[in-house]
C-alpha cells in the first residue's frame, strides 16, 4: 500500500515515515503544502497523511483542492489544534480522519489500517481466500492453522492482493502501491516477488490462490 506522507517538521516525518516502513507500507515524503498537492494529484495513493500547519500552502487548502478537483484519495489530517472547532473544520473540508498531535504511533498506525480497508471497501480486518486467513490489524497470513514467515514486503503485497480479491491487479498497479523505492524495482522484481508469495502459500498447503493472467497482471482466488 502506498501512503504520501506530509509534515514539515524533518524529525517527526523521519519517524513516522521509518515506522510505516518497517510496517511495510510504501511511503512518500513531503514537507509543503504544494509540493504535497503536486504530489497527491500525479500519483496513486491508498492515502495521504496530511499536516494542517505546512509552508507555501496549508493542510486545509491542500485538502479542498483535492476535493475540488474530484480527488477522492482517503485523508488523514495531523494537527497540533485540538479544538472541536479545528475538527469540524478538517472533516467538513473533506477529511476522512482527524488526529491531533501529540500521537502514539500504534494509534496512527491502526488509523492507517481502518483507512486502507475502507479504501477497498473492507470493514473486516480478516479475510479470507479458501484456507488462507489474513489478519489485517495483526498484520498475520495463517494457512490450514500454521503461521506463514512473510516478509513486511511480501504480506503487503499479499494483502494488497486480497483487498483486490478475484480481481487482476495489473504489475504497474504493484509496482506504485508496494515499491516505495526505485533501487527495488529490478526489472523482474514483480514478478520474483509473486513467485515467491506464491511459493509460500503453496507450500504450506492453501494454493494454488495466486493466479496469472498473462499480459494483464495477477488475481487472487480460490481454485
Amino acid at each position: 500500500m502506498r501512503l504520501l506522507l506530509v509534515e514539515d517538521s524533518a524529525r517527526l516525518q523521519a519517524t513516522i515515515a521509518l515506522g510505516l516502513r518497517k510496517a511495510g507500507y510504501a511511503v512518500d515524503v513531503s514537507g509543503d503544502g504544494e509540493d504535497a498537492l503536486w504530489r497527491a494529484r500525479e500519483g496513486s495513493y491508498d492515502l495521504v497523511i496530511l499536516d494542517v500547519m505546512l509552508p507555501k500552502m496549508d493542510g486545509l487548502t491542500v485538502l479542498r483542492k483535492l476535493r475540488d478537483a474530484g480527488n477522492a484519495t482517503h485523508v488523514l489530517m495531523l494537527t497540533v489544534k485540538d479544538h472541536v472547532n479545528d475538527r469540524v473544520a478538517g472533516l467538513r473540508a473533506g477529511a476522512d480522519d482527524y488526529l491531533s498531535k501529540p500521537f502514539a504511533f500504534d494509534e496512527l498506525l491502526a488509523r492507517v489500517e481502518a483507512l486502507v480497508r475502507r479504501r477497498y471497501e473492507k470493514k473486516n480486518p480478516v479475510v479470507r481466500i479458501g484456507e488462507l486467513e489474513i489478519n489485517t490489524t495483526a498484520r498475520a497470513v495463517n494457512c490450514r492453522g500454521e503461521m506463514l514467515a512473510l516478509t513486511p514486503r511480501e504480506y503487503r503485497l499479499l494483502e494488497f492482493l486480497a483487498q483486490r480479491v478475484g480481481e487482476v491487479v495489473s504489475r504497474t498497479e504493484i509496482e506504485e502501491h508496494i515499491y516505495s523505492d526505485e533501487k527495488d524495482l529490478f526489472s523482474n522484481a514483480v514478478e520474483s516477488a509473486i513467485s515467491v508469495l506464491r511459493r509460500k502459500i503453496e507450500s504450506a498447503g492453501c494454493g494454488p490462490l495466486i493466479h496469472t493472467r498473462r499480459g494483464l497482471g495477477y488475481v487472487l482466488q480460490a481454485a
